[in-house]
């Protein structure tokens, strides 16, 4: 059964306990060319720093090596923390990849840590320069101008960034997974802020929400069971890999523990993969999300990649390229 969204991937590159960075890393490597069979649409790498659990600290380098690995399924950042680097650099990186590659890159682009003043000059001028401006200077137009930019992507959890979003005209992408309280109040703020500064409603909307599936609702509720150990552990500052289905059967959790599961459970989608479906369509209809994008944490690659064999069968994806 076919779906009407396009259907995509978030990666984070997570580090299953027992497991190293290479190993995360190339499993991500080979995992997009499992998606790219299989009819994904976008295929995303994050940017985290300083995380036991995530190995992506350097999504443009990752995404280089995935596009230089596929043939047609586009690749991108999701997202490139802009704050942290000039944006000169992160023009010039992207103006490369977009050249060796036109028409299959997405620049998502974070705003951490931003000041909420400065950030929207920043975007502004990275903007500038990938399209042959001068972004504010003369002498600091590209030489590597590509012919087809790459698509700009706003990330964010809140309606700052959904307006900032909407204001320059590029798409957005709403992090479900981290403030599915923020949903509605963001996208409405981006489609407004849309509408006011280009006459269109949306450049691009994401919907990006965490997921568990398996082939029964036993097995997916066990794996998100280690999904939920890992992130409450974090959250009481405990940052460690993900932990196994075996150890959060066993682990003795902790009154607060168990107090923020039941906080972040809405904040994930688990079960069959129909019933995933079912709840993902709801969501962006709910919404008015223009495509969904997945998240999956887990362990070890093989549950990972079955979850994206799953959802890509309930969502009637067309195969592609093997």
């Amino acid at each position: 059964m076919t779906s009407p969204y396009s259907l995509s991937i978030l990666d984070q590159s997570p580090i299953g306990a027992g497991a190293t960075a290479a190993e995360a890393l190339a499993s991500t490597v080979d995992a997009v060319r499992h998606a790219e069979r299989l009819g994904y649409h976008r295929y995303w790498v994050a940017e985290h720093h300083a995380s036991p659990g995530f190995a992506s600290v350097a999504p443009e380098v990752l995404a280089a090596a995935m596009l230089a690995r596929t043939s047609g399924i586009r690749i991108g950042t999701g997202g490139v923390l802009l704050p942290r680097y000039p944006a000169e650099k992160v023009a010039e990186i992207f103006a490369t990849l977009a050249n060796l590659y036109p028409g299959r890159v997405d620049m998502g682009i974070g705003r951490a840590g931003a000041s909420a003043h400065r950030f929207p000059e920043q975007l502004a001028d990275l903007l500038r320069l990938l399209e042959g401006g001068s972004g504010g200077a003369p002498d600091r137009r590209l030489a590597v101008a590509p012919a087809v930019p790459p698509k700009l992507w706003l990330l964010g959890s809140g309606g700052d960034s959904a307006q900032i979003a909407g204001l320059l005209g590029s798409g957005f992408a709403f992090a479900h997974f981290l403030a599915p309280e923020a949903a509605e109040s963001s996208l409405n703020a981006y489609r407004q802020s849309c509408l006011q500064a280009t006459g269109e409603r949306s450049r691009g909307s994401v919907l990006t929400v965490r997921v568990v599936t398996a082939d029964t609702a036993e097995k997916a509720d066990e794996l998100a069971q280690a999904v939920l150990l890992w992130r409450v552990r974090k959250d009481v500052g405990r940052d460690l890999p993900i932990p196994s289905v075996q150890e959060a059967r066993s682990a003795a959790w902790t009154a607060e523990e168990r107090r923020q599961a039941r906080l972040r459970r809405p904040a994930l989608v688990v079960g069959t993969p129909q019933n995933v479906r079912g709840t993902l369509i709801a969501l962006a209809e709910e919404f008015s999300a223009d495509e969904i994008m997945i998240n999956t944490v887990t362990r070890g690659p093989v549950e990972r990649i079955r979850m994206y064999e799953l959802l890509a069968e309930a969502f009637g994806l067309a195969k592609g390229p093997s």
